[in-house]
């Protein structure tokens, strides 16, 4: 049996945490603005100062960047925006000298419209021999080709309009889930499965250690595209039930599997980025017997602020809904499948403007509250870069400030609806993907020590006071606590492999849970108050006095019972196992 069959009863990665560079932001080395590999090669070392086990690179192959990377038009090869292949193959050996591994992001969805599969399946017409590769329909019948409402369906596009565009020169659409740039690939097509799994092979031959594969639950489409209902309010059709895993999705990852990942003697990293997935399917996914994926990426607790209008209609968190949701993934994966957890990554607003509170008085707390909560969760932990500081949304003020596809075109479709432009950009502010996106905050000098030159998007002004320097200089920085939940992680073996308990679910503000861990012998118990003013809570028997392993209050008070946590308090106490 191959050496990364995934029945392996405890895998590396499972102790692991991984770092997310999304390169245009991280560090430019040649004062163009964009962040680039060379750049990335520079602050690895700040990768390892952290304790990080793998870095997941977000897209850097060639790209008319519609999508910025996302929309990739040579799978194997490097965007001259971010380097060369030698640049990658110095990356790859730097990350590995530093015992790390390294995982590419898997963009296998879509391709870019500029990518050579997809104008060959324009440019040969409906006989082409690479027609098949694509999704392809005639209009619908009896309505004027060309004209709103012609679109072989009624489906709407994740980044707004409908998912068809019409090629003139046959007459015909084709389908993009995201946007116009982005076509979908007809996984229905043997050798388009074949041809992908072929670039895997070649990446996985350079000695990558695995990929992030993008909206992965999305490839496999009813073959009937049929009309999907249209939401109170809405101009498209919710096509979700035809391409939210397919009907034959789990078939799909099973033959990835066995002709990519289970031919390499080394243990590979698989994570599924999979929009809308359940617990049940998710299960199905990450349970080892099946040879699919080692975890997914779910995105139900990162819903749990959105109005009915969707991620646009912000409302406050709830914290019962985020412990019950959790919670949930806990009990649903235990003993079979694995969780990735999260709050950040490229798609995501801050977590500390989001779920903490970024003011000067709270921010440094919160964020590690935020940081102690989630890796103390059973499940590979992923820091996506500046979360280790605390970085928070930017103040963007005027549509021109963003820059992302998926804002710019949400704005100009309300307003042209006759929303209020300034409510618009109000809640642009708070969930838009740019704030991801601004870049990496090294030191306090101009644009954060990211670029000499002028960046792609502005710098977060807080830079002067929020920044790598400063924080690896203070002992109670955001970094240094994410640095000891790290090393708690790599040590304690409770944290991941104990069993998971919910304490105190009906409360609204403490965040309560134990790790047990038998074969171990050791217990732990998690306790925050997730709120700005101080909240006295009960404590299981037994737990007074216990040896206090981590918290992010200076001179922490002994634990008693009941207990007194200060706001955004977060404690980590471990007894022996009862």
């Amino acid at each position: 049996m191959p050496q990364n069959d995934s029945s392996a009863a405890a895998a590396w990665w499972q102790n692991a945490v991984v770092y997310q560079i999304y390169p245009r932001s991280f560090a430019d080395s040649d004062a163009d603005g964009i962040g680039d590999l060379q750049g990335i090669i520079e602050h690895l070392d700040h990768l390892a100062q952290l304790g990080a086990d793998v870095l997941w690179l977000s897209p850097v192959y060639p790209s008319p960047h519609a999508d910025n990377g996302y929309d990739i038009s040579d799978y194997q090869g490097i965007d001259p925006l971010f380097g060369t292949l030698a640049d990658f193959d110095r990356l790859l050996a730097a990350v590995h000298e530093r015992g790390m591994k390294l995982i590419m992001d898997l963009v296998v969805n879509h391709t870019s419209d500029e990518h050579p599969w997809f104008t060959a399946s324009r440019d040969g017409g409906p006989t082409g021999p690479k027609r098949d590769w694509y999704i392809w329909r005639p209009p619908r019948p009896g309505v004027e080709p060309g004209t709103p409402g012609a679109e072989p369906n009624n489906w709407g596009s994740f980044f707004s309009g409908p998912t068809w565009t019409r090629d003139e020169a046959s007459g015909e659409y084709y389908l993009h889930l995201f946007a116009r740039k982005q076509p979908d690939l007809n996984w229905e097509n043997p050798e388009v499965r074949q041809a992908v799994h072929a670039m895997m092979r070649w990446w996985l031959d350079r000695g990558v250690d695995g990929f992030r594969m993008d909206v992965i639950n999305l490839v496999s489409k009813d073959p009937a595209l049929p009309d999907g209902p249209v939401p109170p309010g809405a101009r498209h059709g919710d096509g979700s039930a035809s391409y939210v895993c397919g009907p034959r999705i789990h078939e799909f990852l099973a033959e990835m599997h066995r002709e990519v990942f289970a031919g390499y003697p080394r243990r590979l990293l698989t994570v599924g980025e999979m929009p809308d997935v359940t617990v049940e399917e998710a299960r199905r996914f990450t349970d080892p017997a099946n040879r699919e994926l080692d975890m997914v990426f779910q995105f139900e607790h990162v819903s749990l602020d959105s109005g009915p209008g969707g991620k646009f209609d912000p409302r406050p968190l709830r914290l019962t809904d985020l412990k019950a949701s959790l919670g949930r993934w806990q009990t649903g994966l235990a003993g079979t499948g694995w969780n990735s957890l999260y709050w950040n990554n490229h798609d995501q607003a801050r977590a500390v403007s989001r779920f903490g509170d970024d003011s000067p008085e709270y921010r440094t707390r919160s964020a590690a509250l935020l940081a102690t909560v989630l890796h103390l969760h059973r499940g590979t932990p992923y820091v996506y870069q500046g979360e280790e500081l605390g970085m928070a949304n930017a103040p963007f003020t005027a549509i021109g400030d963003f820059r992302d596809i998926e804002s710019l075109n949400h704005y100009r479709e309300q307003v042209a609806a006759g929303a209020d432009p300034e409510q618009v950009l109000t809640a642009l502010r708070a969930r838009s993907r740019d704030n991801a996106r601004t870049p990496m905050q090294w030191d306090a000098t101009d644009h954060g020590g990211f670029t000499t030159g002028t960046p792609w998007i502005a710098v977060n002004p807080d830079h002067r006071t929020v920044n790598a320097k400063a924080q690896l200089a203070d002992p109670g920085s955001v970094f240094h606590h994410y640095r000891r939940l790290i090393e708690l992680r790599h040590t304690e073996p409770a944290v991941t492999h104990g069993d998971f308990r919910m304490l105190h679910p009906d409360d609204e503000r403490i965040y309560a849970f134990t790790r047990h861990h038998a074969a171990g012998g050791t217990e732990l118990l998690v306790l925050a108050n997730v709120s700005g003013e101080p909240v006295e809570t009960t404590v299981p028997d037994g737990w007074a006095g216990t040896e206090t392993l981590l918290t992010n209050v200076a001179d922490a008070a002994p634990l008693t019972s009941p207990h007194t946590l200060q706001p955004w308090e977060a404690r980590i106490h471990r007894r022996a196992a009862s």
